[in-house]
């Protein structure tokens, strides 16, 4: 198989915990030839979708860890499979990467995630879709709302709808110290839509990444643990990553969302779960991989790439 990744640049990624290297290194193992490019190489010339596309060779090595062929312009359509890896912000440019990439697919191309299903999951927005599993939750713009909402639940979180790795959280406590300053930033005076979530206790525990992979969990999550004097578990926030079995709630919320998120055209996606709650669906460039091989022994990375290569000979027959 041709299995090309649209990721962010290759010379930034920490090969030890970056799952998109994971991904590469096990369609190495087997074979498949590897091939890369930026979102800024997709170009639409004539009607045809193309990308200045590099063949890598991984080496082996930690640091110095790939080795990459001059581009040539490429059709989408010659790779077996298109891995959307590219990381947030999820801005206007990320926007038009989806529409190259769904007009990539009506001429043949097969892209994961799905361009158009990424482009309808805001990873915030899309638990209102399956709210028997989240804590309540609040989305406006309106500072009497989110103060009506901060007094109802007396601990809240606040978040922008358009973040990742932690950035713009904060927690108000009963007391509401600095509420009105962090409502007025958060949504520029009135201006931009935010989410309000009741304060979920169980974050001292971890905050749970969840992969489904084509419909079906991993078998063990990562709860990432804030550190002290944190609310927030995120790796890139400082957390700790401590993989563990996934509860009966958390396989409850993983085989409902699954079928349904994989039907949609999304073959990874990464639930975020806080003690009993949904509080994220991630369907960008969910990451978690190696830390859950590293300390289960689980391939997920492996079941991923059966994943596509299922994809791809079905496609094929």
């Amino acid at each position: 198989m041709k299995i090309a990744f649209l990721a962010d640049p290759l010379a930034g990624f920490k090969t030890y915990k970056d799952s998109t290297y994971a991904m590469m290194a096990e369609a190495a193992r087997r074979g498949h030839a590897v091939y890369a490019f930026e979102q800024k190489d997709l170009a639409l010339s004539g009607g045809k979708v193309t990308a200045l596309v590099s063949h890598i060779t991984l080496t082996g090595d930690a640091y110095d860890w790939f080795r990459a062929a001059p581009q040539e312009e490429t059709g989408l359509d010659a790779f077996d499979a298109v891995i959307q890896r590219k990381d947030p912000p999820f801005d206007m440019e990320y926007v038009y990467g989806t529409y190259l990439l769904q007009l990539a697919e009506k001429q043949g191309a097969r892209v994961f995630n799905k361009p158009s299903a990424i482009r309808d999951h805001n990873e915030k927005l899309s638990i209102a879709q399956f709210s028997e599993f989240t804590a309540p939750t609040l989305v406006t713009s309106s500072e009497a709302r989110l103060r009506a909402f901060h007094a109802e639940h007396q601990d809240v979180i606040l978040k922008p709808l358009d973040g990742m790795g932690g950035t713009g959280v904060f927690r108000i406590k009963a007391d509401g110290l600095n509420l009105g300053a962090i409502i007025e930033t958060l949504t520029a005076n009135g201006k931009t839509t935010i989410m309000a979530q009741r304060y979920i206790p169980e974050i001292v525990k971890g905050d749970k990444r969840i992969l489904v992979i084509d419909g079906k969990p991993v078998p063990y999550s990562l709860a990432r643990i804030p550190q002290a004097g944190e609310v927030r578990g995120n790796l890139a926030a400082g957390g700790t990553g401590v993989a563990q079995p996934l509860t009966a709630r958390d396989l409850e919320i993983a085989e409902t969302l699954g079928p349904v998120l994989a039907a949609r055209g999304l073959l990874l996606v990464g639930l975020d779960v806080i003690g009993d709650n949904l509080t994220e669906v991630n369907v960008t460039s969910p990451t978690c991989f190696q830390e859950i091989t590293q300390q289960t022994g689980f391939q997920v990375a492996a079941m991923f790439i059966d994943a596509v290569e299922a994809h791809s000979q079905a496609a094929q027959v």
